[in-house]
């Protein structure tokens, strides 16, 4: 890559993209790969539940047999809801909190039999939620990952200025000379991609900046400031919210006395609102993933990640009339926003088209990762870490500055790291000349 920009604001970007490209690597291939998996969840959670489905349905019992059933198997179990059978012949899952901790999915064929059980937490598209958002370590991991979105924001724009065309051809533009080979295949190739990959890159990043850490707390903190707030958040994401993947459940809430209308009677009612799959009904006083435990009603909801079509109707237990409904047209705009970027995310927002660009954006960052590390590896000299010259007039940078600033407000992880890098370049790294000689960042 040669210098053909304004010299100053070229080189100054070329050595941003070349840190941060060479920072996020690792994360971009560990999340482009689990992101690309997870976004078939619904595909893989079927295939893990396939001995629960073509059950035989002669003999069949009513919702309220099946739960006794899942209890009996569990003994001192709480019932917290029941999984609409998708299909006829599907086994119903009831999902209960055991006596010592955790919950369960338990399968019950239609005619009230247990037929198998599962964690799920050690379900696989758990796994690749807690490896793709924290990286399995936890909050760190968390906090890891917001940091490298946040870098890889500023490694999408700036890799966009450096591709910008500048009076040149369509070729290694718009598409790579691959027939020329080496160097120069290489990259086009990775500018090319960046090119056509960036919108769908900048758009995963930004979607995925409300399950965060940081970001997500200063979000709400704004949402409830600014009045942007109709009803609760329901995704999770900042510090005050802490289930893991979904499942973290809190202490039921004690009943009232009296009869209850038996769960039959509100499934009967449910099959009438055609609530997509999976559907549940949530029991009386059963914990939830957001806001206080279910009142003294059942609730029927959806656990689709199509987020625009969840809603909820509620039914007094007592009598079974309804007394409650809300969905996603009740919704500020702010969150119908980000329930749409949410769906995007997750591959769910419009089927298996979404799923296919979602696979095809993430290898596509793959492809960004790999060749940007072969071109770092082809041009690195043995002596030194490679990075691009230090620009010769930094005074004419104002401009750039005051574009850092606006991204490090935005995005606070961001703005942490650069503190952190203006202290080490100033107060560390000229302690240790021939270090910052190796890193390309003495100044002459």
């Amino acid at each position: 890559m040669t210098d053909t920009g304004p010299a100053p604001l070229y080189r100054t970007l070329w050595r941003w993209h070349f840190y941060a490209g060479l920072f996020v690597i690792p994360f971009v291939l560990i999340l482009s790969a689990t992101g690309a998996a997870y976004l078939f969840k619904p595909q893989i959670d079927r295939w893990e539940e396939r001995a629960w489905r073509g059950q035989p349905t002669e003999g069949a019992v009513d919702a309220d047999a099946q739960v006794v059933a899942a209890l009996a198997a569990f003994p001192g179990a709480s019932f917290y809801f029941y999984r609409i059978p998708a299909a006829r012949g599907d086994a119903a899952v009831v999902h209960v909190g055991l006596r010592g901790g955790g919950e369960r999915d338990v399968a019950v064929s239609p005619q009230g039999r247990v037929i198998g059980s599962a964690d799920p937490e050690a379900r696989w598209t758990a796994w690749l939620a807690r490896l793709h958002g924290s990286l399995l370590i936890g909050q760190s991991g968390k906090l890891f990952v917001e940091l490298a979105a946040s870098w890889a924001i500023v490694m999408i724009l700036s890799g966009l200025y450096l591709w910008w065309p500048r009076g040149r051809g369509l070729a290694g533009v718009v598409w790579p000379r691959l027939s020329l080979g080496g160097r120069t295949a290489l990259r086009d190739l990775h500018a090319v991609t960046g090119f056509w990959v960036s919108g769908l890159a900048l758009v995963l990043l930004f979607t995925a900046l409300p399950w965060t850490e940081v970001w997500a707390s200063g979000f709400r903190a704004v949402r409830s400031e600014m009045g942007w707030v109709a009803g609760v958040q329901d995704w999770k994401g900042g510090a005050e919210q802490r289930p893991a993947h979904g499942h973290a459940m809190m202490a039921a809430m004690p009943m009232e006395p009296g009869p209850r209308v038996p769960l039959e009677h509100i499934l009967i009612r449910a099959r009438g609102e055609h609530m997509p799959a999976p559907a549940i009904i949530q029991a009386p006083g059963a914990p939830n993933m957001f806001g206080p435990p279910n009142g003294d009603v059942w609730t029927l909801t959806t656990q689709t990640q199509n987020r625009p079509l969840v809603r909820k109707v509620s039914y007094d237990a007592q009598t079974g009339t309804e007394v409650a409904r809300s969905g996603f047209a009740g919704k500020h705009p702010v969150d119908k926003v980000v329930e749409y970027g949410i769906a995007w995310h997750e591959g769910q927002l419009f089927g298996l088209a979404n799923q296919l660009i979602g696979v095809a954006t993430a290898l596509a960052l793959f492809t960004l990762a790999i060749s940007g590390f072969l071109m770092w590896r082809r041009r690195k000299p043995a002596d030194s870490f490679g990075a691009p010259p230090v620009p010769r007039d930094p005074a004419r940078l104002k401009g750039l500055a005051a574009i850092i600033l606006l991204l490090a407000a935005l995005l606070p992880m961001l703005a942490a790291s650069l503190i952190l890098l203006w202290v080490v370049d100033r107060l560390i790294l000229p302690r240790l000349p021939r270090t910052a000689r190796w890193l390309g960042v003495a100044r002459a």
